[in-house]
């Protein structure tokens, strides 16, 4: 089969990875930046032109797209569906993750745990809203953040109305949560491909950071889910749409809840912590599709 990997940046470990991957189980690779690709709309003529050539006889492609290009990354990716060539994460399953409050509002309609959160207009009522995810500490973050940045916990009352405040006055969106104090500044990630979990792990925040992100300087155990954990990871990743993706959860008195679903998670990570080959699965994945 001819793959393509939609990647910015051949060089990461997660590109490199599905290159390894899937040259090994003797596959032609290719990767292409989606945003140096032209799309060709045309009555059933749907084309993609890439660095002076037609992209043809594609047989899949596996998304990388980066949270800062979601719609131009997206846009490709349905020009690809239109072409009737699999997609290993779907456009619409894509749009849905990257949008935090809506798959906060499709999380809570599948069921599934969540920290409580309130999302407001710009409220100038920031006692209520603080006081409606059960009081200071709260959680802060901005709805375009990812990987940690935008992410603010407020230790009193006080520090949350001022901070609350700031992004008001810059109209910037926030949502705010409450502080799960029992997961210790830790969160587990487990990592779904075709409806089954084939790796978790336990992330752990460095000395004084509440989030556990590894590019924040996090470190990474292997963990067993249990049987409530996979669960909600696999009615999280469904409820996204999601064939492949990292759903992120934390420990709680009430059982887990999720914090999001990613749909581009990073495999250096979940590789590492588990000895797990989770690029291999992503090929296979795809060969099953195709």
């Amino acid at each position: 089969m001819k793959i393509v990997i939609l990647s910015r940046q051949p060089n990461l470990y997660s590109t490199k990875r599905l290159i390894e991957a899937g040259e090994l189980m003797g596959h032609e690779m290719k990767v292409v930046d989606h945003l140096k690709c032209n799309i060709e709309i045309e009555k059933k003529k749907p084309k993609v032109y890439y660095q002076g050539a037609y992209l043809e006889n594609v047989d899949a492609i596996i998304p990388r797209i980066g949270a800062s290009v979601t719609f131009y990354g997206t846009a490709v990716v349905r020009q690809f569906e239109m072409m009737k060539i699999f997609s290993a994460v779907e456009s619409q399953a894509l749009v849905r993750s990257r949008d935090k409050l809506r798959s906060l509002q499709l999380l809570a309609r599948a069921g599934v745990g969540l920290p409580k959160t309130i999302f407001t207009n710009f409220s100038k009522n920031v006692e209520h809203v603080i006081d409606s995810v059960g009081g200071a500490p709260v959680v802060l973050k901005l709805l375009e953040g990812t990987q940690g940045l935008g992410v603010i916990l407020a230790d009193t009352q006080n520090a949350a109305g001022s901070v609350m405040e700031a992004f008001n006055g810059l109209e910037a969106r926030i949502i705010v949560q409450e502080f799960i104090k029992e997961a210790g500044g830790a969160d587990i990630r487990a990592f779904i491909i075709d409806g089954k979990v084939v790796g978790a792990m336990k992330r752990q925040g460095k000395e004084g950071e509440f989030r556990s992100n590894l590019h924040r300087g996090g470190s990474a155990d292997i963990i067993e889910l249990t049987e409530e954990e996979e669960e909600t990871a696999l009615i999280a990743a469904k409820a996204m749409g999601l064939g492949v993706a990292g759903v992120d959860m934390l420990q709680s008195s009430r059982g887990p809840l999720v914090l999001e679903v990613n749909s581009s998670p990073g495999l250096e990570g979940i590789e590492n912590a588990t000895g797990t080959d989770i690029a291999r699965k992503i090929i296979r994945y795809v060969e099953r599709n195709v």
